[in-house]
């Protein structure tokens, strides 16, 4: 795993995708950090993450992770890598750990302005409000682990098709609904009919996707039918507990939500899990996408 980690980090440098990604991570966040802190004389450091949180999310995100596994696969240079001695969970993880770090270098860079606007402050009148460094680095951990997540979404996705265009795309349509999960949620039917035929026809196409996954018509159906029993059943004994059922389902699991408390400069270890394990799944899932891939 180590190779495959310093080869991907040292890819990124050799080819400039390293330099320009963190370029623009850090004029997008130097321009909110001129506009906020030094125009406006804010000293609330998390307003550059809330802010640069969109672009970063729809952009520099689906840009960064596009070709990540779409271009070997459309190469072909994945037949050789994935036959190699070493194994398909070393190579994904390797390439992610080479992608988290990236931003880790942009983020450490970025961690540097906290202390630019704490001497700044101290250079002006006295009285000025002076700069949290709770909320300052609390805030940088909280963007670097939402980073990670949405990195391990993209690798996903890059995982699927063999165009960096399509990987792109999708990555950018997937995480738009992410971003405005919330909203979808106030806007979504409260009622325990709407929500109970929402999640029967999720579940018909659960169990189609299941079926593509696994090519087993018989087994799919059969889960299929044993999902649908269940809700059936658990709509008839409690009904009351499937109204706004779909909006607090979506609020609860909004990653971009979870980012809130480390805003405040709150150590939320639930975000801190949330975080690990949105990562970890997707990591998961494209290492089991690859091995079937690979045994076919």
């Amino acid at each position: 795993m180590l190779a495959i980690y310093k080869k991907e980090l040292r890819s990124y440098f050799t080819s400039m995708i390293g330099w320009i990604f963190i370029a623009f991570f850090l004029v997008l966040a130097g321009l909110y950090f001129m506009v906020y802190n030094l125009i406006n004389g804010y000293t609330d450091f998390s307003v550059i993450f809330q802010g640069m949180q969109m672009f970063f999310i729809l952009l520099l995100v689906p840009v960064l992770t596009m070709r990540i596994i779409a271009e070997e696969n459309r190469q072909k240079t994945d037949q050789l890598l994935y036959t190699s001695p070493v194994s398909v969970t070393k190579i994904i993880f390797g390439k992610y750990l080479a992608l988290v770090t990236l931003l880790a270098i942009a983020m450490l860079i970025l961690c540097v302005y906290p202390l630019i606007l704490s001497g700044l402050v101290k250079g002006v009148a006295t009285g000025t409000e002076s700069v949290d460094f709770a909320i300052a680095y609390g805030s940088a951990l909280g963007f670097f682990l939402l980073g990670s997540a949405y990195i391990a979404i993209g690798m996903f996705i890059s995982s699927l098709t063999e165009s960096q265009v399509i990987a792109a795309v999708a990555s950018g349509v997937i995480m738009i609904f992410t971003y405005l999960m919330s909203s979808l949620a106030v806007m979504l039917p409260t009622g325990h009919t709407f929500v109970f035929w929402f999640l029967a026809v999720l579940v018909l196409i659960l169990a189609f996707v299941l079926n593509m996954w696994i090519h087993n018509g018989w087994l799919s159906a059969l889960i299929g039918i044993v999902a649908e029993a269940g809700l059936t059943a658990a709509f008839i004994l409690n009904t009351e507990a499937f109204d706004n059922l779909l909006g607090n389902t979506l609020s609860s699991i909004s990653i971009v939500d979870r980012y809130s408390n480390f805003a405040l400069g709150i150590f939320d270890v639930s975000a801190l899990i949330y975080y690990i394990s949105v990562s970890f799944l997707f990591v998961f899932i494209t290492i089991q996408r690859i091995k079937k891939k690979r045994w076919n």
